[in-house]
């Protein structure tokens, strides 16, 4: 795990995109860079810098078609990265700039620029539609000043910069048609570092949109009466630190989309990390002042919100008196922006931390891997990573606490699913039906669930399930058949081939579970089964192939279906989920068993389980 523990400046590229959470290196094998002069300099310079990965590249000027298969085959690609040139887009028409004083010609400007945006777009994505290749479009970076000839008609039809703010969001409003691709905001690397460092509007046009750096046909070789300084000794030209920021950006997006050490919960500890001080000593009556509740706590608070709207898991772990902490809270937590309602789950009392967070893990059917502890105790961070090594712990530094829960790549989200939003909900009523469990026998519990499952077979990588479906795959171990992670274009190959996925929603009298179930099929062949653990326990999973046996024999019911199941570290909870179904195993072979349900054998769906089929 990657951390920045001394006090020495963080660099730009690890100030955007911090990498305190990541713990397996990204993937990245062959990338495809397509796009203008500035795209040149990125293939130069990460091969470079990067020379464990194979860059390739092609020019993409003005309306042009790219070829029809890329220098490798596509599947080669881990992703391909696209900047389309503004001043293509734009055209030289706006170095007139007196013309913009026309309404009508700059609107005709910004009319023109759309369409051609649209058409450079169709072709530069032209793998990602024959494909799925994963793409990642670079949006433009806006002028530094207003380029409006008055402070009245700054942000008007005239303005470049308003112009290519617009573009920008057209941009991502026809990446959001595609399947696959993601804008990355340039834009946003350039202010954070500074325009003035990086863009070359200074010095030359407006649409050029590139980076500066010392004029290429001078150097003293042209007579003057003053020479020419250095550019760099009159502004610091930071074109490195740049094109590592652009590199990091584009990683950090692979990491999201592949879900790489993704987080699923976050647990807080109480004193000097959601407020300042102890809230036993400093917010007593007779110890005025109290301490400040302003800047780092309150955007602590705010983040907490945050990582509730991508749905991962908020929870508390405290050694403290917890009917103390209830009765003065709204002394310490002033204002009201969070409460201990906003947390799935509370642990506040005087037990090993250690333990309070596994018992936290396991009500949230989650493992350590995938929860993030933040203590500003160096000792108590050293106990749990100790007892729980696979879990990541941060919070010595407050003033990096917001900013790693907030930009890294592993809390975040490629897309959120109904799923993702609905998480929280879906866990209370997952921890309330497991306190319910307790005060029934196993029948009388499983009759009264009123469970339902509902089951979608897809065969179109269109499908809006498809999303969702991979989310679930690639973040599920314990019940995992194969293990096996798919990307978008694997899954694309793999349906356009003649497989098909079942995806299963499961609903029962205390919360909606939402998509729960992926099962891969090819012909009388279950490739891969993947089930949440939220419904381990409601004999769900062998509804789910009872349901699937009967769709593979719809045409062919003589047919007898195959399955298998890899023997991984984390996936026990799944690996006697055939032969629960009737499946014998035909023979073991690396790691790998292989079970058959011969011919005319039905599976049997448990009769508390209603299961329906939709289109």
């Amino acid at each position: 795990m990657h951390s920045h523990t001394d006090q020495s400046p963080l660099s730009s590229d690890q100030f955007l995109f911090p990498p305190d959470l990541e713990r397996t290196p990204a993937p990245i094998h062959r990338v495809l860079l397509v796009g203008s002069c500035l795209t040149a300099l990125y293939m130069e310079q990460f091969g470079l810098r990067y020379p464990d990965i194979r860059f390739d590249y092609l020019a993409y000027n003005f309306v042009s078609v790219l070829p029809e298969s890329p220098p490798a085959p596509v599947a080669e690609y881990d992703f391909q990265y696209v900047q389309i040139p503004l001043r293509t887009v734009l055209s030289d028409r706006v170095v007139a700039g007196h013309n913009l004083n026309d309404p009508a010609q700059a609107q005709a400007i910004l009319h023109d620029a759309l369409s051609t945006l649209d058409m450079m777009l169709e072709s530069a994505l032209r793998y990602n539609r024959s494909n799925g290749l994963l793409t990642f479009v670079a949006n433009f970076i806006a002028p530094q000043q207003s380029t409006a000839p008055s402070l009245a008609g700054q942000g008007e039809a005239g303005d470049l910069a308003a112009i290519v703010r617009h573009l920008n969001q057209h941009l991502t409003n026809k990446i959001n048609e595609y399947s696959n691709a993601y804008v990355l905001d340039t834009d946003s690397v350039a202010s954070s570092i500074g325009k003035r460092y990086v863009l070359d509007d200074m010095i030359y046009f407006h649409s050029h949109n590139a980076v500066a750096y010392q004029d290429w046909d001078d150097f003293g070789r042209v007579a003057r009466n003053e020479p020419i300084p250095p550019l760099d000794g009159i502004l610091p030209l930071k074109r490195d630190e740049f094109i590592a920021s652009i590199f990091r950006q584009i990683v950090s997006a692979f990491r999201t989309v592949r879900q790489i050490d993704q987080v699923k919960a976050v647990v807080f500890d109480l004193d000097n990390t959601l407020w300042r001080g102890q809230i036993a000593e400093h917010y007593r009556p007779d110890s005025q002042p109290w301490p400040r509740t302003d800047g780092w706590p309150l955007g602590v608070w705010e983040a907490i919100h945050a990582l509730r709207a991508r749905g991962i898991l908020v929870a508390v772990c405290s050694k403290n008196d917890e009917a103390y902490v209830r009765e003065h809270w709204q002394d310490v937590v002033n204002p009201a922006f969070i409460s201990l309602d906003d947390f799935a789950s509370i642990k506040i009392n005087w037990r090993p931390k250690a333990e309070n967070i596994s018992a936290i893990c396991a009500e949230f059917s989650l493992r350590p891997k995938n929860v993030v502890f933040v203590d500003d105790n160096p000792v108590e961070r050293a106990s749990v990573v100790a007892a729980l090594p696979d879990i990541r712990a941060i919070g010595g530094n407050p003033y990096m606490t917001r900013r790693i829960l907030l930009w890294s790549a592993e809390t975040r989200l490629a897309h959120l699913t109904q799923e993702s939003a609905k998480r929280e909900d879906m866990v209370r009523g997952q921890m309330a039906r497991e306190k319910t469990r307790t005060t029934m026998n196993r029948e009388d519990f499983l009759a009264s669930l009123n469970c339902s499952a509902s089951v979608t077979y897809i065969d179109n990588p269109a499908h809006p399930e498809v999303a969702r479906a991979l989310e679930l795959t690639n973040r599920t171990n314990q019940f995992n058949t194969s293990g096996k992670r798919w990307s978008f274009q694997e899954l694309s190959t793999f349906l356009t081939e003649g497989g098909r996925i079942a995806t299963v929603r499961v609903t029962d009298r205390f919360t909606e579970y939402g998509l729960v179930a992926v099962l891969y099929f090819y012909k009388h062949d279950i490739v891969q089964y993947v089930m949440s653990c939220r419904v381990l326990g409601m004999d769900v999973e062998e509804s789910i192939i009872a349901t699937a046996i009967a769709h593979i024999r719809a045409t062919d019911d003589t047919q007898r279906v195959t399955a298998s199941v890899h023997d991984l570290s984390d996936n026990t909870p799944c690996r006697d989920v055939y032969t629960r179904c009737g499946f014998y195993e035909d023979w073991f072979s690396d790691g790998v068993h292989y079970y058959i349900l011969d011919t005319h054998s039905a599976v049997e769906s448990p009769a508390h389980v209603q299961v329906t089929q939709t289109a």
